[in-house]
């Protein structure tokens, strides 16, 4: 019994043992970690560079194209019935630009948004078919029409549109230079009279 008991108290004394070197050599380890880390720490410039130094370009960046564009149109001057009254179109630009394929300045981009004003009634050809917008000369009374059918957005269903809220929508005019007026004729709404297209 006594070498039993003598057994279990060597045996108890050899895991004690292994466990307390274990400990060490772990304590030994991490205080080594440690003292890395602070040398690298201590390597590393404490001075960051401000994080607007980064930014600061962007706010003196030039106005994108679109904001530095200038248009004859102010907003809210020209808005006309659609429907009746279930919607309204206001024209947000008429603009003169050169024609990318010709290069002559021959044609006129008419910007414009689409509002739903109904909240009920509008069934589902109750389309705007922006593809089919004309122009006409107020003086001699020539009409103009679209480039083609890929230089618009083609038409806008009032009936996807939820009430109060807006399509934007545009089309390209083919209109000879020189013209600085139009009436404007978008389908199923009043007509735009007298149109200011800047040169």
């Amino acid at each position: 019994m006594s070498t039993f008991l003598s057994g279990v108290a060597v045996l108890l004394s050899t895991l004690a043992l292994g466990c307390s070197g274990y400990v060490a050599y772990e304590v030994f380890t991490l205080r080594e970690t440690l003292n890395a880390t602070n040398t690298v720490s201590k390597t590393i410039p404490t001075q960051v560079p401000s994080p607007t130094a980064t930014t600061s370009p962007q706010a003196t960046a030039s106005p994108s194209p679109a904001s530095a564009t200038t248009s004859a149109i102010s907003p809210g001057q020209f808005v006309q019935p659609a429907f009746g009254k279930k919607a309204e179109v206001e024209l947000l630009s008429a603009k003169r630009i050169k024609d990318p394929e010709t290069g002559n300045r021959d044609v006129v981009n008419v910007q414009m948004r689409i509002r739903r004003l109904a909240t009920d009634g509008v069934v589902g050809s109750d389309i705007i078919s922006v593809a089919s917008t004309t122009a006409r000369n107020p003086e001699t009374s020539v009409t103009y029409k679209g480039v083609a059918l890929n230089r618009s957005t083609g038409s806008v269903s009032l009936f996807q549109v939820r009430p109060q809220a807006s399509a934007d929508a545009y089309i390209w005019l083919r209109v000879p230079d020189g013209i600085n007026n139009l009436d404007i004729f978008v389908p199923d709404t009043a007509a735009f009279k007298n149109v200011p297209i800047p040169n």
